[in-house]
């Protein structure tokens, strides 16, 4: 895959960090960041691989692509291909990655589905029984109490859940990625935020994790 400037040489994935990318990130400077970015600075590509690769992986592997690293540099190279026509602060930033993360993402399932590949099973791969993606992130905070939180919910609500907790967009930004209305993500969410309640009142999650009902 081309990568002229080797922005995309691929330092090494943060895993033992926490997947979530913080608000402030790149505060005070995303800016200066991005117009160097939109420039073609190598440095500035690098930074912002630095700060949304891990959340990008961490979403796509949990979801089921094959290869997610391979798929999370794709995503970073159509991120820097579209560079000079996006306009926005870092929250917009934020959902503009992850609407390119999920659309390839929701290609690469496409593709198997068509071809109706097979594969052998194994424990590790069975969605059933590994982490989801929010339970992926989740873990990557340190946090196996949050992470059983999620066990248990819709796909619909896992995504609006991650994205919304892990990644911090906004509903309408959440809305723009999946396809959805402002509507619909806030019911998904109430719902599994209902669903995350009862857990908790009955004790079937260790005490300490908070659920944020905002919106």
């Amino acid at each position: 895959m081309a990568d002229p400037d080797g922005a995309l040489a691929r330092p090494a994935l943060r895993t033992e960090s926490s997947s979530r990318v913080p608000a402030a990130a790149l505060a005070g400077e995303f800016g200066t960041v991005l117009l160097a970015a939109q420039a073609g600075a190598r440095w500035a590509n690098t930074r912002l691989w630095n700060e949304y690769a891990p959340a990008v992986a961490a979403f796509l592997r949990a979801r089921g692509s094959r290869e997610p690293d391979d798929l999370t540099s794709e995503v970073f190279l159509a991120v820097f291909d579209r560079l000079p026509e996006f306009d926005g602060g870092e929250p917009e930033f934020r959902a503009f990655v992850f609407t390119i993360a999920y659309r390839r993402l929701t290609d690469e399932l496409r593709r198997r589905g068509r071809r109706g590949e097979a594969e052998e099973w194994r424990p590790e791969l069975d969605g059933r029984r590994v982490a989801s993606a929010e339970q992926e992130a989740m873990t990557r905070l340190g946090d196996d109490g949050a992470r059983r939180l999620l066990e248990g919910l819709s796909p619909d609500q896992r995504d609006v859940m991650v994205l919304r907790i892990i990644v911090d967009l906004t509903v309408d930004q959440v809305a723009a990625v999946l396809g959805k209305r402002p509507g619909a993500v806030k019911a998904l969410q109430r719902r599994a935020l209902e669903t995350l309640r009862k857990r908790i009142a009955s004790g079937r999650t260790p005490r300490g994790v908070s659920v944020d009902g905002r919106e």
